[in-house]
């Protein structure tokens, strides 16, 4: 395979077990595309916004090695399509645990708030690391949401089971991305700290972008009224 191509067979193969099992009979996850575009729609933006920034302000960058060189935004293309590949397959995931176990309350009820300032006060604190202070402040940003849309999501099981699944692909998708390497990271933006060849702040980024597409997803479901309430 041309390298060049590297980055966009990392996309395809994260979407391809669940784009080719959309149809499938039991999850009918069909059924909740638009609610999964909907998602897409209004979380991106946020991400590839900091994406561009981190890029322009070189926290990050990409290897021109492992990328067809097509840009948008200054960004890769295939950036942006794991903006999109990414909560499609995450939010699969999420539906097929819903189908195969029943919901309960875990965790106590009304954490939110110390959580949140948890995650702002080591956002100020590290602020002179960027990386780090953005995906911290983008973890307290999700609790403050999450307070206000569904107060009940982060003491749910099946929010729990989806987290710590997700982060299974996440941890081989990141390992492709950071060992070959697909995007190279600027030392004096991150704590240094790593797990394989990941940054401990991709753990907080990956957090935070899984919880706030679902968030996003189950919020319009609810508003609407569907019929299998997801949460």
């Amino acid at each position: 395979m041309n390298d060049k191509f590297t980055y966009l067979a990392i996309n395809l193969l994260v979407i391809a077990g669940p784009l080719v099992l959309t149809i499938a009979p039991t999850v009918k996850y069909y059924r909740k595309l638009p609610y999964v575009f909907f998602s897409i729609f209004i979380v991106s933006p946020a991400f590839i916004l900091w994406d561009v920034i981190a890029n322009l302000r070189k926290i990050w960058g990409f290897n021109e090695q492992y990328i067809l060189g097509v840009k948008i935004f200054s960004l890769p293309v295939e950036e942006i399509f794991f903006f999109i590949t990414t909560p499609y397959s995450c939010i699969f995931i999420f539906e097929c645990i819903k189908y195969y176990s029943e919901d309960r309350i875990i965790i106590k009820k009304n954490i939110h708030i110390f959580v949140c300032i948890i995650f702002a006060a080591a956002s100020f604190l590290f602020r002179d690391q960027e990386y780090t202070c953005v995906v911290l402040a983008f973890c307290a940003l999700f609790f403050i949401i999450s307070r206000v849309l569904l107060p009940q999501l982060i003491s749910s099981r099946n929010y729990c089971l989806y987290i710590a699944i997700s982060f299974f692909p996440f941890l081989i998708t990141n390992y492709f991305l950071t060992s070959f390497p697909v995007v190279i990271y600027n030392n004096s933006a991150i704590w240094g700290i790593h797990v394989f060849t990941i940054p401990l702040e991709d753990f907080f980024y990956s957090y935070s972008m899984l919880s706030l597409y679902l968030i996003g997803y189950l919020s319009l479901r609810n508003f609407l009224g569907s019929k299998d309430r997801p949460v």
